[in-house]
């Protein structure tokens, strides 16, 4: 009396250096998925600020000056950029996550936030950025 079995697995093949493949176990991995949109430009701007503020207290960077030399920009463009440090806070935050633009341009640009960076009363600056953010960001 013969039985037959069938053995089945799910496999993939990668290819390795050098072109030599290699199966694997297991059923195929897919790469998580891409977001559509793209990160505006201050948020990017924010988390910079950040980054180049930890250069200087750190003291990896001596001045504004040096990180304009190292960036190849002027030293009134740092300034503009370190100037959303001067945000409150919950502004700062705000910034960092806003929604992504899916097409055409960001709805909030560095020119709207420098009056409102210039407020040196946090509570000040909130209501402003509230209307910016009103009429600006979609709800």
């Amino acid at each position: 009396m013969t039985t037959s079995c069938v053995l089945a697995a799910a496999v993939q093949m990668r290819q390795r250096q050098r072109g030599r493949r290699h199966l694997e176990a297991g059923a195929e991995r897919r790469p998580p998925e891409l977001s559509q949109g793209r990160v505006p430009r201050v948020t990017r701007l924010m988390a910079l600020a950040i980054k180049l503020d930890g250069l200087v207290c750190g003291e990896v960077v001596r001045d504004y000056a040096a990180l304009a030399r190292l960036g190849h920009v002027s030293r009134a463009r740092i300034t503009q950029i370190m100037n959303l440090l001067l945000l409150a806070p919950d502004i700062q935050e705000q910034l960092l996550f806003l929604p992504e633009t899916l097409r055409g341009r960001d709805p909030i640009h560095l020119r709207h936030l420098q009056p409102i960076a210039f407020l040196p009363d946090w509570n000040a600056q909130r209501p402003r950025w509230r209307r910016l953010a009103a009429c600006a960001l979609p709800t």
